[in-house]
């Protein structure tokens, strides 16, 4: 057997993610749309196929729906394949009576089924980042250095340490001390473990490779909730763990910022990420689609999903998804619009007699800095500017219409803006 045949693969699927909301509100994390026409569960999930890992677990919990309906459709092996892609949702037993109560707890609570699975590693990842890795590579590292535990690590910049959890390594490749987001230069100073001037720390990335019986032990011996600040320190401390490092694009898309400029990254001619792949492409859910129909709208530095219908005059830097329609005359800037689910488009014939604003955006419409969920609707001469950064503000109606984060708007799933509306500073 394949040493990488003999690895379970555990995604978190996360938590309420109130930092993305309300991209949230109707959906977990790793269910966001993202680049027109796949979710962020994508990426991990073809990752591991790309790297030969067949044995995926995802761990959910929090607004799981769609989530699981998108993995059930997608990621299924035939009858003579010994792979699979499973659900383990959160549940109450007689044992068990709680949720989730952070990443540590959930694998805790899952942990006959990681045993069930009798594989010797199990690699902890996580739903809501996006990269392209070969894990394979981080197996061959942890079992030539005989760890306990590898943690995946990157160069971090002297002005971005603050940021992450930081990780010393010696000249062997062990972590010997972790620091959670450092910001005294004593500190820092204890912390390099690279001879770059420009990116001397090593910070963590939230992928954790651990022996079986070493996560199994930790996880029933130790009450503790959360890797990253709890059992990675202390394995630290007691075990033989090695830091993996991994020099390439990686981001996590944790807040609205980081999703809205990872997203319009991708537009850009030579973006620092590309889903453009033959031979490590992302997959998703298979669609039988029509090509998307353009008529006279000027198109510049954009992503395009299938099953459209353009006629606005022009779409500038943004995203367009799935069965997205814009109607004449409407400028589309700086903007992620996200389409149209296929149930709603097959009813749309028939509901178009219930709503006196159609699927999409009317005309003479002027979006600019906007994030558009799905299935809006949104009326004629609707004007939508960007705020300044980092000012945030709900809609003053009752019924929240539209939401701004990080000065960018953001209209939620379902919405509909009347015609005329102008949401701008």
């Amino acid at each position: 057997m394949s040493p990488i045949d003999n690895l379970l693969a555990v995604i978190l699927g996360g938590g309420r993610g109130t930092r993305l909301f309300p991209l949230t509100q109707m959906r977990s994390k790793p269910a966001v749309p993202i680049a027109g026409q796949y979710r962020l569960i994508d990426i991990p999930i073809s990752n591991c196929i790309n790297s030969g890992i067949f044995k995926i677990s995802v761990l959910t919990q929090f607004n799981s729906v769609s989530l699981h309906r998108h993995i059930s459709d997608t990621y299924h092996f035939d009858s003579f394949h010994t792979g699979w892609v499973q659900i383990w949702a959160a549940e109450q037993r007689a044992d068990v009576n709680d949720w989730y109560q952070g990443t540590a707890d959930a694998v805790r609570k899952q942990l006959s089924e990681i045993i069930t699975a009798r594989t010797d590693y199990v690699l902890i990842l996580s739903g809501d980042h996006l990269y392209r890795c070969n894990y394979a590579e981080m197996l061959d590292f942890h079992i030539k250095n005989k760890a306990d535990v590898t943690i995946a690590t990157q160069p971090v910049l002297k002005d971005e340490a603050g940021r992450f959890g930081i990780l010393k390594r010696d000249e062997n490749c062990k972590i010997t001390s972790f620091s959670e987001k450092p910001k005294d230069p004593e500190i820092l100073k204890n912390l390099v473990s690279l001879d770059d001037e420009e990116r001397p720390y090593l910070g963590s990335m939230g992928i954790y490779l651990f022996n079986r019986d070493l996560l199994v032990g930790l996880l029933n011996t130790l009450d503790y909730s959360d890797f990253g600040k709890h059992i990675i320190p202390y394995a630290i401390d007691k075990y033989d763990v090695y830091g993996w490092v991994f020099d390439d694009y990686w981001e996590d898309i944790g807040t609205i910022r980081s999703f809205y400029e990872t997203n319009l990254m991708l537009t850009d001619e030579n973006p620092k990420f590309d889903f453009y792949d033959p031979l490590n492409p992302i997959y998703t859910v298979n669609r039988t689609m029509p090509t998307t129909k353009i008529v006279d709208t000027r198109i510049s530095h954009s992503l395009i999903g299938k099953g459209c219908f353009l006629k606005g005059d022009s779409i500038e830097r943004s995203i367009i998804g799935l069965r997205s329609y814009i109607d004449t005359g409407t400028t589309i800037k700086n903007t992620i619009m996200m389409g149209v689910d296929d149930d709603v488009f097959e009813k749309m014939i028939q509901d178009e007699k219930y709503f006196d604003i159609p699927l999409g955006i009317g005309k003479n419409c002027d979006i600019d800095t906007a994030i558009i969920d799905k299935n809006a609707r949104i009326g004629e001469n609707v004007v939508i500017k960007p705020f300044p950064p980092h000012f945030e503000m709900d809609d003053p109606d009752p019924i929240k219409k539209y939401y701004v984060r990080d000065g960018i708007v953001i209209i939620p799933k379902n919405t509909t803006i009347k015609s005329n509306t102008v949401i701008q500073p």
